[in-house]
């Protein structure tokens, strides 16, 4: 096998296995443990993965796609997958919560052809816009501080608002879930603060969030996965991650 193919072939594996180790990656070759100290010093300096003490795990990214246009249009299956899960969860008579979230923008489209009598509270503009001739649909919209680029509504007065409601269940964003460092992250500060409060205000809690979030990191934590009733994905995340999950008790939602 060529050094290349090699190096592709460590990368496959934490892929699906989200961590290997030196001495397991040199049986499976069939070549020395510093060969494979090359071969990950090498991936590291490529910036695809990140050397962990006898080992590797895959590198987290950071896509600073701080505005809600610029992603409203990827990774349009996996949020619609998200959207059906958590439709699923909704009952009659519920007060729901959606923040702002393409992945809820999609609850908010199911939401459109769904006949349950609900309250719903949001301070995402397109959401309040989808729902707003909606019969059966009671709408509360969260004002505050206008954030263009984020659709939406946050600060002092939103953060107000949120903290007077006790919705039955809530759909909150993320930018990036760390399941293994029990924390889920956003881009902005007051965008965390209002999430970290739908979720202490709630009954019921659930991050929704596109598989390739579990690598991803955002640059503020605002909270940690055991304060969670469950986190809806669209496919089923690595052995790891998984095992880490029920460590938190955090149950992971498929479609």
């Amino acid at each position: 096998m060529f050094l290349e193919e090699r190096q592709q072939a460590i990368l496959d594996l934490l892929k699906t296995d989200g961590k290997v180790k030196v001495k397991n990656l040199s049986e499976f070759f069939d070549v020395t443990e510093d060969c494979i100290r090359k071969d990950l010093g090498a991936l590291e300096r490529q910036g695809k993965l990140k050397r962990t003490y006898g080992g590797a795990v895959a590198e987290r990214e950071n896509l600073h796609m701080h505005e809600v246009a610029k992603h409203r249009d990827r990774d349009v299956d996996a949020k619609r997958k998200i959207a059906q899960a958590a439709l699923k969860l909704i009952r009659e008579r519920d007060m729901v919560f959606l923040d702002i979230s393409t992945s809820n923008l999609a609850v908010a489209e199911l939401l459109v052809k769904d006949e349950k009598d609900i309250t719903v509270v949001t301070n995402m503009i397109d959401i309040l816009v989808l729902l707003a001739r909606k019969p059966n649909v009671k709408l509360v919209f969260v004002g505050g501080t206008l954030n263009k680029s984020h659709d939406g509504f946050w600060g002092n007065l939103s953060f107000d608002l949120i903290s007077k409601l006790k919705p039955d269940i809530a759909f909150v964003g993320a930018v990036g879930v760390d399941v293994k460092e029990n924390s889920v992250s956003t881009y902005d500060i007051e965008d965390g603060a209002n999430k970290a409060a739908i979720i202490r205000h709630s009954k019921k809690a659930y991050v929704v969030a596109e598989a390739r979030k579990l690598n991803s990191d955002g640059n503020y934590n605002y909270t940690t996965l055991d304060t969670l009733s469950g986190l809806i994905t669209d496919q089923k995340p690595s052995k790891d991650i998984c095992d880490a999950a029920e460590k938190y008790g955090v149950q992971i939602i498929l479609p």
